[in-house]
Order: C-alpha cells, then structure tokens, then sequence
C-alpha cells in the first residue's frame, strides 16, 4: 500500500481520537479512498471468528462444501490415494469433506492461527486425519516432489500487495509438486468482477449482527478494494476492516503460470456459489476455475543426519540459588535432573552432554561450539543461578553463533519485568487486571486506586519468588506488612507490583512450537483449589512449588472448567503475545478470570519450568503427551526454527500423528492443536 504522509498522519489521528475518547469499539466513519486504509498485510488479521460470520452463508454451508468437493473429484478425477494439499485451507472444510470420503493424505496450510486451530479441532471432532498446519504460502514447509495435487480454491489466491509475492507461491506450489503434478486455483472473474461489483450493500448476519460494505478500484485497477463495518446491536459496531484482492482475467493468470513454468493451463468453466441467504457474495459470485500441470524432473534425495548432538545447559548445583528453599541444590533438585536425563535418553535421534559448571562454562562452550548442532537451554537459574541473569545464557550463545532452544536475551528482558509485560498486553488491547508499580522509596501505595483485596509481588523475578499466601492483602495493614517482608526476608529491594485480586479461575495455556511455522496449543488447565483449608487464599505460589508440607501442596491441575468462547479468546491473545514477545519454541500464559468471569492475563512465562511434575508437563500429559514426548516437541520446534529439521522429518511425524488421529473418537478433548 502506497500512501503519503498525509493520508499516513489522516490514519493515525483516527486510531489516536478513538484511544482519546475511550471507545472500545471503533469505525472510521465516511471515507473518501478506501484504498489509503489497506495494510499491506490485512489478511493476518482478517481471518478471525469476525469472518466466519461475514462470509458463514457460504464457509459453513454443508450443501455447498459438498458440491465443490464433487466438482473438484470429477474435474481432477481425484484418487483416494493422492496426496492432497489445500493451500489457503481456511477452516479445512473441503479438506474434512474430502477425508469423509475416504481419501487418505490430505494437508492444509493457511496463515491464520484462528482458523487452522478451528480446522483442527474440528477434524479431530469427526475423526479425520488431516495434517493441518499454520503457515505462509510464500514458503511451503514441504519437501521437494510430494504433491499430487495442490489446491487454492474460494478466492484465496491474490491477497498479496505485489503480484511478485502471487509469483512466489506459484513458484513454491512447483517446487513441492510431483513430476506431471496439478495446481488447481478457483479465482475469482476479474473481468466480471471490475465491471459488475456493488460499491455499496448490507446484510444481516443474524438477528444480533449485520455488515455494510463499500468497494472500489484500486487507483490502477487492477484490485478490488473492500471495506466492512461489522455491527452487534447490542455493542455497536465492533470491526471496520480493509482488504484488497488482486482481479485476475483469464489472460492474466495464462501469463502468471507461464512465468511460473507451469505447462498450458486448461479452464474447466465457472462457478458461482449459490448462499441460501442470497445475498452479496461479494469475490465469491463469479469464479474462474482452472488447472496446470507441473513438467519437472525428479529431485536427487539429499542423504539425512541420523542423529543429532546437542548440549543441555543447566543451573550450577555447586552454586547458591536464593530462589531455592535452603539456597542449594537438594536432594529434590538432584532427582528432577535425573528424570530430566532418564526421559531425554529415551529420545533415540539425539546424544546429549550436560553442561553445568557455570565457572568453566564459557570455555567449555567455546571448546565445544564446532561439535554439536545447537544447545537445550534449560538454565532458568541464570547465569550463576542468578535468576536476572537468566538472558546472560542466550546472549552468550548468540555471540559463540551457536543456536539453541527457547527464547532470545530481548525477550527473557521483556517477561522478567512483569510491569512491562502488563504495559505492552494493554496496548495489544489484552486485558489485565488493575495494578500499580511500586519503587522501593515510593510509598503512594497507601493510597490504591483501586479496592483490596490485591496481590502483591516482586516485579522482577520468576519460580514464584516473593509470592507467598500472604501475599493476598485485605487491608492497608497488611500491604504495609508484606512489602517489608519481601523486602526484609527474600532480600528483594527492587521494583514491587500490586494488583487487584482476581477470585476466578486460575489458569494456564502452553504453546509449544513457533506461530510462524507449526505449534501446538496444549489444553488450557485450571488450580483446583478444592483441598485447601476455607481460610486460606486460594493463589498458586512459592509454597505450591517448592514446601511438601505446606497445604498448597494439594493443589491440583485439572482441565480449564470454561466455555469454548472463552478458551478461543484467551489462546487467541497468547498467540499474540508470544509472537510480540519474541518467545520461542515453548512459552506458558498465566490467566485469571474476574468476579464476572472475564480473563485477565496475569504473567508470560518464556521458557518455563521444565521439571517431570511442573505446569508445561501436566498440560501435555493431558493431551496424552509423556515428559520424552513433551521435550522432542520443545526440541523440534527448535530445530524447525534454526533450519535443522528437514520437511521430511516433519512430514514423517505428521504422518504418525494422524495414524494416531484415526483410532481417536469423536470424543476426545479438542483443545489441543
């Protein structure tokens, strides 16, 4: 999108009146250039529960899936056995039909976390095994020569702003097709489509939404722009939202393909969806339907490293850890770094060596750094088990040029000042609870603007450091009492947080891989806080991590007891959050609901505990993940990221997965993804 500086500054004074006038919701108002508004990426935000709305007459249309999956059988004379990528899937619909029908090798890819994991929950619903993945259709995670058959259907073709970027995924679809492969695109009729589209039209949704449309040209023609207005009656208007969609004629595309190297493409007529609602289909009224095949050799096959060497970074046990309850390694810790060992020995396609002399540590690394292919860094004690050193370790590795697991020293920056976290969710537009940031000579806390009961905490720190059962405040007493003892009996005398206590469920989601390419999202869990004692606060904090004897030992981790709405939401934000945070490979969100069952996120953890009994593992042994398989996760996430796990690799586990996808009922838990 080319705009000036002065549509730039117009655009910006709008979103900047909308935060002055506190409005939650936003539109805005008569536009004369619809094309100024566009983003040049508007399709990463596009694709939410918003469009399943906006375009559900035709997306959730049974009748209508079931006809284009017809067509494309009889068209392309589909065999069960092809393999079968849906590139742009959407929510998997066609994909789901096609496995209803006995076809047994399907993939999807789309660039939406929202509809990817609505594809999968629904497969895993219906008992498809279908290989769903989040990604860019730029770069394919595929390897060389596996397609059939690779499909972009329902307009999905020509969001990008440069025809260039149209020209990549051609050009990707032939990299990942067989010999004699076929791409098949259903676009939308340019020609027909600059000639006959409504600059104006609304519709109902339901009886609670509805949404006004305008549409032009793009100043050189060659798009279609649109803009939507999404109204709820009871809330206002709650999306204004701009797109633009690229007008290829039937001339344009024989061009594009023949660039691509594809052989002479063949048109198989037009298509129209027929909406029940009969109302605007917008892009969908007229479509274009044509296929090409792909004239290529066979490519060489590279031979694979069987296995891999990787160091495993961990706290120094000859060193104090002030976190810990005696300030030393205990016999505790010794056996959770022996079932560590036990369950990574399990993994047969890694040989791993420890590192844990922290006095040594940089010259064992320097001596080493040619020998292996990255590190598992499970140092969350820190440099010298100095917790606020915890980024010390990856800046380390970062100027040694070794790669290794989880996040980066910017993002462990980031999550170990849990003011700032607060500050970046909210302008994400996330929700926290109220809280103010106490310095140690600031005593403005004995003036709250809000009400007690609050939670008080250090600022900086994590392993629940400084948050205790009397951590929950009733009075201005009890405030005054708490932050001595922080400041007086864990030494803390750095930055303190007070936040308003939120009496709803205590919640946790783990992700594990990385949003740009493949990840899994583990089964949000809830404290189970049934065992305490009444007259205890029911908060998740040091005694429950790290005192046996204490009651808050009891506490268990159960599914989350919330609606699919709510779970939506939430994981939804943490995708957000994790990707602004520049997280990596695996992360855990800490959530509470409110008074009135609103979630507000409490702490982002980037490489969170690791230990055989912590949150991460009771998640994945929910979705029937043990601690070795919950760690190659972590592990292989990694190497996708560094470049050192091939498509094939992941293609082979895909594969596994989805046999174990076919003896699943309907049944099973649906969260995961």
């Amino acid at each position: 999108m080319n705009k000036t500086n002065g549509n730039e500054n117009s655009y910006k004074n709008l979103k900047k009146e909308s935060k002055q006038n506190n409005l939650k919701h936003t539109t805005f108002g008569p536009i004369e250039n619809l094309e100024e508004y566009v983003n040049t990426d508007w399709w990463k935000n596009l694709f939410n529960s918003n469009y399943l709305k906006t375009d559900g007459d035709v997306v959730n249309d049974p009748e209508i899936t079931s006809h284009e999956v017809n067509l494309l059988i009889n068209l392309l004379n589909l065999k069960e056995n092809d393999r079968i990528l849906d590139l742009c899937c959407g929510q998997g619909r066609h994909l789901i039909e096609l496995s209803k029908r006995g076809f047994n090798h399907l993939y999807g890819l789309d660039q939406s976390s929202f509809l990817i994991r609505k594809a999968k929950s629904t497969a895993l619903k219906e008992a498809c095994a279908i290989r769903f993945k989040e990604g860019d259709a730029r770069k394919l995670p595929y390897p060389l020569d596996y397609f059939d058959y690779v499909m972009i259907l329902g307009n999905s073709f020509g969001y990008f702003e440069s025809k260039q970027d149209d020209l990549k995924v051609l050009k990707e679809v032939r990299r990942v097709l067989k010999p004699y492969g076929t791409i098949f695109l259903d676009l939308t009729d340019g020609e027909y489509l600059a000639k006959n589209y409504s600059p104006r039209s609304w519709e109902w949704i339901n009886k609670r939404f509805f949404v006004c449309r305008e549409r032009s040209l793009s100043l050189d023609k060659d798009r279609l722009i649109s803009r939507e207005v999404i109204t709820d009656v009871n809330q206002g208007v709650i999306a204004d939202q701009f797109y633009a969609e690229r007008l290829y004629t039937k001339e344009k595309i024989i061009e594009l393909l023949k660039v691509a190297t594809y052989l002479e493409p063949v048109f198989h007529g037009e298509l129209s969806a027929n909406s029940k609602k009969n109302q605007d289909l917008g892009m969908m009224e007229k479509r274009i339907l044509v296929s090409s095949r792909v004239q290529k050799e066979w490519t060489p096959k590279k031979p694979r490293k069987e296995v891999k060497n990787v160091i495993v970074l961990m706290g120094d046990p000859n060193k104090t850890d002030i976190v810990k309850p005696s300030h030393v390694f205990d016999e505790d810790d010794m056996y959770t770094i022996n079932e560590l060992k036990s369950a990574l020995h399990e993994l047969d396609d890694y040989n791993f060596t420890y590192l844990d002399n922290h006095d040594t540590l940089i010259w064992d690394l320097t001596k080493k750094r040619n020998k292996i292919d990255f590190i598992l860094n499970l140092c969350d004690e820190g440099y010298y088990n100095d917790a606020r050193n915890e980024l010390h370790i990856p800046a380390l590795l970062e100027i040694l040029k070794i790669p290794y697991t989880g996040g980066g020293p910017q993002c462990l920056a980031f999550c170990y000042d849990k003011s700032l976290v607060r500050g970046i969710a909210k302008e994400m537009n996330i929700p926290v609870g109220d809280g103010i940031y106490v310095k140690q000579e600031d005593f403005t806390y004995q003036f709250l603007p809000f009400n007690f009961p609050v939670l008080v905490k250090p600022n900086f720190g994590d392993s629940s450091f400084g948050i205790t059962q009397n951590s929950y405040v009733e009075n201005g007493e009890g405030l005054v009492n708490i932050i001595n003892e922080i400041r007086q009996k864990f030494g803390y005398d750095k930055p303190i947080l007070i936040e308003e206590f939120l009496p709803g469920a205590d919640l946790s989601v783990g992700i594990i891989g990385n949003p740009d390419e493949t990840y899994r999202v583990l089964t949000i869990t809830e404290e189970d806080y049934s065992e305490l004692p009444e007259d205890i606060p029911k908060i998740c904090g040091y005694e429950a991590k790290w005192m046996p004897d204490s009651p808050y030992w009891n506490i268990k981790s159960i599914p989350a007891r919330i609606d699919d709405q709510k779970k939506h939401f939430i994981i939804d934000c943490c995708v957000k959050l994790f990707k602004r945070l520049e997280c990596r490979d695996y992360c855990r969100f800490d959530w509470r609901l409110d008074a009135q069952g609103n979630p507000k996120l409490l702490e982002v953890n980037p490489n969170p505990g690791w230990c055989w009994d912590g949150h991460l593992v009771k998640m994945a042994k929910i979705d029937g993940l043990s601690y070795s398989d919950m760690l190659k996760e972590i592990l292989e996430a990694a190497e996708r990221r560094i470049g050192l796990r091939t498509s094939q690799e992941e293609l082979e586990k895909s594969d596994q997965e989805c046999k174990i996808i076919d003896k699943k009922s309907s049944k099973d838990p649906i969260i995961s993804t």
